[in-house]
């Protein structure tokens, strides 16, 4: 069954064999698969059109004689053996032309088999060789993908902990935050205490020195009145006979000074005791309540250092 070639693809079959033929200085026909390579075409395409070409060029211009030959036009008035034996070398010669051409074309068709079967040897192992480089290439994309997958893995893994370390930040620097508010506002707080320690200081303090005045306003009078009563006493010695009755009643009034006056020393003394005692008690608070707020300013210093720290 003949087949059908494209008129293009025989002319360029033929053209590359031509090409290729007169490389080779016309001693050697180019084989099939040169020829297909060159042309571009599939192999039964050129293995067909090669063949035509080959005998194209092996081929004998001797066209067949269809009249009488001149040897049998010479012989006419000869026997009939000698036409008969003209006839039969013609016949022969005939004979071992058809056979020649056919050893030709046998030969042409072995050496297109040998070809076409070398040709099949290095397509398949070309075919072999890009199967192997395709499992290679297909093993080192898994290979690459792998990889890939795993670098993924790891940079999503590392991805979520960057993330939760974000968020624990975050939360840290928001608790710090509302820990810093808290100390501000109990800073504030003992600002404020510590405010009104020093005015109750100050006022107790004015309360001391109020009653260390009447303290010594006491003790000046006591004084006073001691000095009033020596000189009632010397001037009753004098007066004594005179003024016996006097005496007495001056005496009298002498012990009821004294009395008042040791009271009112006393009141004085527990006034001025309790006033150092308020103040005693006073000073110890404002020296806690500073104490109290230098911590405070400390640990504050210390939430804002650590806040200002890079994060982790």
């Amino acid at each position: 069954m003949s087949i059908a070639i494209p008129a293009d693809v025989r002319e360029r079959v033929i053209q590359a064999a031509q090409e290729l033929y007169e490389q080779n200085g016309r001693e050697t026909m180019p084989t099939v698969d040169a020829v297909r390579r060159l042309a571009r075409v599939d192999m039964n395409s050129a293995s067909a059109v090669m063949r035509e070409w080959r005998r194209s060029q092996t081929a004998q211009a001797a066209p067949v004689a269809v009249t009488v030959p001149e040897v049998v036009t010479q012989a006419h008035s000869a026997a009939l053996a000698s036409l008969w034996q003209t006839a039969q070398e013609l016949a022969n010669e005939s004979l071992r032309a058809a056979q020649a051409a056919w050893e030709t074309e046998r030969a042409e068709a072995d050496h297109d088999r040998q070809e076409l079967a070398d040709a099949y040897e290095r397509q398949a192992a070309e075919l072999e060789e890009v199967r192997a480089a395709a499992a290679r290439s297909a093993e080192l994309h898994q290979e690459q993908q792998d990889a890939r997958a795993q670098e993924l893995a790891a940079l999503r893994a590392e991805l979520a902990i960057a993330t939760t370390r974000a968020e624990r930040a975050e939360a840290r620097a928001q608790e710090i935050e509302q820990r810093a508010a808290d100390l501000r506002a109990e800073l504030d707080h003992a600002h404020q205490e510590q405010e009104r320690s020093r005015a109750e200081l100050a006022a107790a303090n004015a309360r001391a020195e109020r009653a260390e005045a009447a303290t010594q306003a006491a003790e000046q009078r006591a004084a006073a009145l001691a000095a009033e009563l020596a000189a009632a006493q010397a001037r009753s010695d004098e007066r004594a006979q005179e003024a016996e009755q006097r005496m007495t009643t001056q005496r009298i009034e002498a012990d009821a000074a004294q009395g008042e006056l040791r009271t009112a020393l006393s009141n004085a003394q527990a006034s001025a005791a309790e006033a150092r005692e308020r103040a005693a008690l006073l000073a110890g608070k404002l020296e806690s309540s500073e104490a109290h707020s230098a911590a405070l300013l400390a640990r504050l210093d210390t939430v804002v250092q650590t806040k200002k720290e890079p994060k982790a």
